[in-house]
């Protein structure tokens, strides 16, 4: 059911991700071509404020506070996972793979080779301050308009 809650934390989460998607760029070589990089995140962002941070408001300050730092790390982890899963299977069109296990496990392969790569100072604290705040605005939505 869609409330004021949901919207402020889809809102947030995808001008987060917005946000902290053209932080990550120079992390990468020159040679990743990223497309539409950041438009893909904003949206990932938005679903997953909607659906992980919407429905969790209105159980007080520090829940809300774990509710977006939550909701930052969900963002995170879905955008490693969905990111890697298309690398994956770039390859796999390609037969570097031997069979489907191999594939499976070149995903959390690529999960963690990215996660160090966008282990940035900058990065974290966009995610940390970002989160915090977009978990007290939704709280803040969820009392003002119930």
């Amino acid at each position: 059911m869609p409330d004021a809650a949901k919207l402020v934390a889809a809102a947030l989460i995808g001008l987060l991700a917005f946000i902290v998607s053209f932080q990550i760029i120079p992390l990468f070589p020159e040679s990743v071509a990223f497309g539409n990089f950041a438009f893909y995140n904003a949206v990932l962002g938005v679903v997953t404020g909607w659906v992980v941070m919407g429905k969790r408001a209105g159980r007080g300050v520090t829940a809300a506070v774990n509710n977006g730092l939550g909701g930052a790390m969900m963002l995170t982890l879905w955008g490693l996972f969905i990111y890697s899963c298309a690398q994956m299977f770039d390859r796999a069109m390609d037969n570097w793979y031997n069979g489907a296990f191999t594939a499976l496990g070149a995903i959390f392969e690529f999960m963690a080779e990215y996660a160090l790569v966008i282990m940035d100072t900058k990065v974290i604290t966009s995610l940390v301050v970002g989160g915090i705040f977009a978990g007290l605005l939704t709280e803040f939505a969820w009392r003002t308009w119930r």
